[in-house]
């Protein structure tokens, strides 16, 4: 069953956020607390939403997103910031029924795409997404600016 998180799922979102991490080889960047991920996706002004994938009750699988724009179509996006499904339940159509989701969401919002990343080692959910005709957006490349970096480009404001 795919649905719409609630505050109920919020220590089992981040649990699942800590799994992604360790499956991503980076557990020891994430410092994500259930109280952030509560204000984040149900606070007075949510920053990001999140559906999960149940079953018999459990949480097993995450797809946390947040809308973006697109200036070219004049109307919002969705960017996927985390699809993760349990290692012992992948291959029974969870991430596929999470992206199915979130591509409704965009179907019945009039958003233009969905989009995200994937670290490029990470050959199995490449393949996943390829088998979806997911297009790689191979001509842009990612940066980002954080730690010192970002606090001292802040000082030049």
């Amino acid at each position: 069953m795919i649905r719409r998180a609630t505050p109920d799922d919020a220590t089992a979102i981040t649990g699942l956020i800590y799994d992604l991490a360790e499956y991503e080889k980076a557990r020891h960047e994430c410092t994500v607390t259930v109280e952030q991920i509560t204000a984040a996706l149900f606070g007075e002004n949510p920053a990001a939403f999140c559906h999960v994938a149940e079953e018999a009750g459990t949480v097993i699988g995450m797809a946390l997103w947040f809308r973006n724009f697109s200036t070219w179509d004049g109307v919002h996006g969705i960017y996927l910031e985390d699809l993760f499904v349990l290692p012992e339940r992948r291959g029974a159509g969870h991430g596929k029924a999470l992206l199915a989701a979130l591509a409704k969401e965009c179907a019945d919002n009039d958003y233009s795409r969905l989009s995200w990343s994937v670290l490029n080692w990470n050959a199995p959910s490449i393949a996943f997404y390829e088998s979806l005709d997911a297009t790689a957006q191979d001509e842009w490349a990612t940066y980002r600016l954080s730690g010192d970096a970002l606090s001292s480009l802040a000082k030049q404001a």
